[in-house]
């Protein structure tokens, strides 16, 4: 059975499904909704009207940002990991 996530985004709320297996849909949905509040909050100080478009871009672009940022430092860490696994075996094997 699907999952319905409800949320609200400029007064209006919008549903989907989340596929069974997605543990974390409503996190994803409050991560968009805390994103989307801050970046309404940073722009209304100069725009009261802002577009809701661009809203919407601006907290997907940051998001994506984070997302990149996080997949990096995964990938530098895993490399790390592995350079220091090969040197550990290495050292084990010339003990041996």
């Amino acid at each position: 059975m699907d999952n319905i996530i409800t949320i609200e985004l400029f007064g209006q709320q919008y549903s989907f499904k989340a596929e069974d297996g997605v543990p974390d849909a409503n996190e994803v949905a409050d991560l968009l909704i805390q994103e989307v509040a801050n970046v309404e909050k940073q722009l209304s100080k100069n725009n009261p009207k802002i577009n809701k478009v661009t809203i919407l871009t601006l907290a997907a672009l940051n998001i994506s940002s984070e997302f990149i940022d996080l997949k990096r430092n995964y990938s530098e860490l895993m490399e790390k990991i592995s350079e220091r696994s090969a040197s550990l075996v290495n050292m084990i094997d010339v003990n041996l």
